[in-house]
């Protein structure tokens, strides 16, 4: 199971954003430094030195902060997606649940099933003996027309693939196709 870092940021956007700090007080110090030096020394090399790396420093704490923008756009993009097929999966199982006219019992130990539950783990979790288990999984596998876990997943895994399969015959008429995973 991974482990969120604190502040719900990704690893790499919490990298850039320590960073980032880093280089904003780094710019603070060099600008702070230069503007001491001009008023003790006037203008000199050495106080151009530091304008030119409060300059870059600066640059550099730009661009982290795009790049950490970028992140975290992506990371909501990612979030919401998420959101999107885990409710369109509940969506899919619902349906089906009723199309095949499961009962509530056949329709929990189906989604443990889709979840990976052996059928011990679906009887602890349904307070229910194994062979009921056993007996409610075999009456979703007929209803559903299957005959294991592989085929029932896979007949919810094509109501979520929008994308058609693509055969060779087809990439190589059409270059373009997209690719089968």
């Amino acid at each position: 199971m991974s482990r969120r870092p604190p502040f719900g940021l990704e690893p790499h956007a919490g990298l850039i954003a320590g960073v980032v700090v880093l280089q904003s007080l780094a710019v603070a110090f060099f600008v702070a430094d230069a503007a001491g030096d001009v008023v003790a020394e006037g203008v000199s090399a050495h106080v151009a030195v530091e304008a030119l790396a409060a300059l870059g420093l600066l640059a550099g704490v730009a661009i982290g902060l795009l790049q950490l923008r970028g992140l975290l756009a992506a990371d909501r993009r990612k979030s919401a997606a998420l959101a999107v097929a885990a409710g369109a999966l509940s969506e899919v199982i619902e349906a089906r649940a009723r199309e095949w006219g499961l009962t509530p019992a056949e329709a929990d130990v189906a989604v443990f099933a889709l979840k990976g539950c052996d059928i011990a783990e679906i009887a602890r979790l349904r307070e229910a003996a194994p062979g009921t288990v056993r007996a409610q999984l075999a009456r979703v596998y007929q209803k559903a027309g299957v005959n294991s876990r592989p085929a029932l997943a896979s007949l919810f895994l094509e109501d979520l693939i929008a994308a058609p399969c693509v055969t060779a015959s087809d990439r190589r008429a059409d270059p373009a196709a997209p690719q089968r995973p």
